[in-house]
């Protein structure tokens, strides 16, 4: 049984302004809930329609029926398990190696497509800008597939994180320089922007290398990638490098 307490907390957390009172965000489903399990990131109490997760102590799980899963899960089509994790205190970053840097992304699959990524591409560090969509939103954790355990997601000013940067800053844009044809570092800050307008005109002053993925289509009519293929192809092409 799950209360009518809980319940309102749990379907709160869907808001970013409840995640930050409570410091307590959702995730759902066997893999993610499995992953973050496995972490640092610590249990506050989960919520299962079967007997599984075994391991973990009465205290800390909560058998309940499909119909109460329904009442409080984010997903239309619910799995068979939810859990709360408590919101970890952001980590000092380590400003070496390659950093992808989000100027306000805003699609939840998006991001969490790109958190994946960084984590397929051995990227440890991400840093958004203040506008970027919230990281522990149920869409972002469900979309990373537990990648948001192994990769740090810092919100900061952009602006004034990149004016600081000592490394190249490499930004995205569609009349850059081809970067199949750029010899690439192993140290820098990879740029994308927002999903309808690109890079803000503030911090594409900051850009000190013009990045672009060539069109090879005879038409060439497409105006642009998904944010979150481009970030795939520009992080392949850095690693190719290595």
């Amino acid at each position: 049984m799950v209360s009518k307490n809980q319940i309102k907390l749990i379907t709160s957390l869907q808001q970013k302004k409840f995640r930050q009172i409570h410091q307590l965000f959702i995730a759902e489903g066997v893999k993610v809930i499995q992953e973050l399990l496995q972490s640092n990131f610590v249990l506050e109490h989960l919520y299962v329609t079967q007997n599984i997760f075994e391991t973990i102590s009465s205290d800390k799980k909560t058998q309940i029926s499909d119909q109460d899963l329904k009442r409080i899960s984010c997903l239309s089509t619910p799995n068979n398990c939810l859990a709360l994790f408590q919101i970890p205190e952001q980590k000092p970053r380590n400003d070496k190696g390659l950093i992808v840097a989000l100027d306000d992304i805003r699609d939840p699959g998006n991001l969490g497509t790109i958190v994946r990524l960084c984590d397929w591409y051995g990227i440890d560090q991400m840093v958004c800008s203040e506008q970027t969509v919230d990281v522990y939103n149920p869409k972002v954790v469900q979309a990373t597939m537990g990648s948001i355990s192994r990769v740090s997601v810092a919100y900061l000013d952009l602006e004034k994180y990149l004016k600081r940067a000592s490394t190249p800053i490499f930004g995205t844009f569609m009349d850059g320089k081809n970067v199949y044809k750029e010899n690439l570092p192993q140290e820098g800050i990879l740029v994308l922007g927002n999903e309808a307008n690109g890079i803000s005109e503030k911090i594409e002053k900051l850009v000190s290398d013009r990045l672009a993925i060539p069109r090879f289509g005879d038409l060439q009519q497409t105006e642009s990638l998904n944010v979150a293929t481009a970030t795939a192809i520009f992080l392949s092409e850095f690693k190719r490098n290595s």
